[in-house]
């Protein structure tokens, strides 16, 4: 009598970690709701995989996490990825001031479960169909990516933004490092939320 294989801790590894399709029209961006999203934004926050490239600090605590959305997330320009309205992710857009009010800095995090599928390029789709027509001063978008975070570049080139060059010794996270800098102009074509 054949007996059923045994499961070794490869397949293990590959269910945890198997990309799952997600249908894109369920993604949406809306302000964050701080009752409402706290033990959602506990699981992605808390992951210091997601908070490594991002300006984010790693949250460890369902009241570290309620102070980030009452103190954090109150900008109008910081806003929850969803996922069938639960909140997997954030993106935000942070202007300058004074004589360099024009620009903002563009930053996203996802948590883990949901990287490679296109989430991140969806949610960032949706606020370049926003952003210039809620801040008409705004011309210029940028954002930074570590050299070897490939897949953020990617999200980035996929959606419009143009890779302008290398800042050398940026101080960032308590270290010295070298970023991409890329750019979106207010002139630069919105991508298409059905593509």
């Amino acid at each position: 009598r054949d007996q059923p294989r045994s499961r070794g801790l490869g397949d293990v590894y590959k269910r945890q970690y198997m990309v799952m399709a997600i249908d894109l029209s369920r993604i949406s961006v809306r302000p964050f709701k701080a009752s409402e999203d706290v033990d959602d934004v506990l699981l992605w926050l808390g992951d210091a995989r997601v908070t490594q490239n991002t300006r984010l600090k790693t949250c460890g605590s369902r009241s570290e996490a309620l102070t980030f959305l009452k103190d954090e997330c109150v900008h109008p320009l910081r806003r929850s990825i969803c996922l069938d309205d639960r909140s997997i992710g954030i993106v935000w857009v942070l202007p300058y001031s004074g004589d360099e009010r024009y620009k903002a800095d563009l930053g996203y995090a996802l948590g883990v479960n949901y990287w490679g599928n296109g989430i991140a390029t969806k949610a960032l789709k949706i606020v370049l169909s926003q952003v210039f027509h809620d801040f008409p001063h705004l011309r210029r978008l940028q954002a930074y990516t570590y050299l070897d975070n490939k897949a953020s570049q990617r999200v980035l080139e996929k959606v419009g933004f143009h890779r302008e060059g290398i800042i050398r010794d940026l101080y960032f996270k308590g270290k010295s490092d070298d970023f991409y800098i890329f750019r979106f102009l207010s002139t630069d074509e919105i991508p298409s939320l059905i593509a």
